[in-house]
């Protein structure tokens, strides 16, 4: 009776603490998509009560200037004038959505960390919702699971699943689905953001250090402003990133692979050998060798090609490249007075 009592005390006392979130939000188009966020962003920064019955709210919204391609600087410092709460970083280029972000999350200073996109298609209003379910699963981090595609059209979105389905089943990834949209315990985003290295993609730098991961139904909004600016491209590029930061499994793939190719050659050849002492083939020109050549030159180029992609991400790291470099103005500003 004493326990179930004391349980209770605990329980109502957990629930009246106030959880304080920083939003993290790098910038690349969002002339026209952020003074819409941060207007549904201010009536967070009073106190909220989650679906839970817990208390929250934000205490900083940080805007990543990631090298914008329109005029985000100047909606940025008009924003910053209006709102307190606002705070801009400055990014000495583009660096890309991930690296931006990590800029964000290593200048926080909040218990809670959330990052999300400048598109508008994430609501911040479901942050008290991925609270209530990291605070009941004692998790340090959630990812917003959407119940709906995203407005991307279907060959995005079917190329989109298919790489997370790839980095969960064929890269031994343990964190399930992922997005954009993460809630993340505030001393483990930072910790990741100070440690992590160039070229590292974030998702996977946080399953380095977070067991697991929860997921937490959300309903995408429709894009405003811009349409998105990953072309397929980069979009590539992003998902190679992903694999070659994922740890070695591609590597051990190779190795795989050469092993096949080198025990379907012994067979070959023996079948070869057994049908030539039995005179039931003739003697076999060039084709066949130069087409197992080709077939056998091009497994190592590939190969080779794979392990380069291997020792250029630790030759950066190994260099010292940084993953960002945060500056006191955009690059637009140089040759103006501060």
């Amino acid at each position: 009776m004493l326990e179930s009592l004391e349980m209770q005390e605990d329980d109502t006392r957990e629930r009246e603490i106030l959880h304080e979130v920083s939003l993290v939000v790098p910038v690349y188009q969002g002339e026209h998509t952020l003074e819409l966020l941060a207007e549904e962003v201010a009536p967070l920064t009073l106190s909220q009560q989650t679906p839970g019955g817990r208390h929250f709210r934000v205490v900083e919204l940080l805007l990543v200037h990631d090298g914008a391609v329109d005029r985000s600087a100047d909606v940025m410092r008009r924003l910053s004038s209006r709102y307190s709460f606002l705070r801009l970083i400055w990014l000495s280029r583009n660096y890309g959505q991930h690296p931006a972000t990590l800029a964000g999350m290593a200048s926080t200073i909040a218990e809670w960390v959330v990052t999300l996109d400048e598109d508008g298609q994430q609501d911040p209003r479901d942050i008290g919702r991925m609270l209530d379910l990291a605070l009941d699963q004692r998790a340090r981090l959630v990812y917003a699971s959407p119940t709906n595609s995203p407005p991307h059209g279907f060959i995005r979105n079917t190329l989109s699943d298919f790489a997370k389905w790839l980095s969960q089943r064929a890269l031994g990834r343990r964190i399930g689905a992922f997005n954009s949209f993460r809630l993340i315990e505030g001393e483990v985003g930072r910790g990741v953001a100070a440690y992590c290295g160039a070229n590292v993609y974030l998702d996977v730098a946080l399953s380095w250090v977070v067991g697991t991961a929860q997921h937490c139904p959300v309903a995408l909004r429709t894009e405003r402003g811009r349409p998105s600016g990953y072309t397929f491209g980069r979009l590539l590029r992003h998902f190679w990133q992903l694999v070659l930061t994922s740890g070695t499994l591609p590597l051990r793939f190779i190795a795989l692979l050469g092993g096949f190719s080198i025990l379907f050659g012994v067979v070959i050849s023996a079948y070869v050998l057994w049908e030539r002492q039995q005179h039931k083939i003739p003697v076999q020109g060039w084709t066949s060798i130069f087409i197992a050549v080709c077939v056998f030159a091009g497994l190592i180029l590939v190969s080779l090609g794979i392990i380069a992609e291997y020792l250029g991400v630790a030759v950066s790291m190994a260099l010292g490249k940084p993953a960002y470099l945060i500056v006191s103005r955009p690059a637009e500003d140089l040759g103006r007075k501060l």
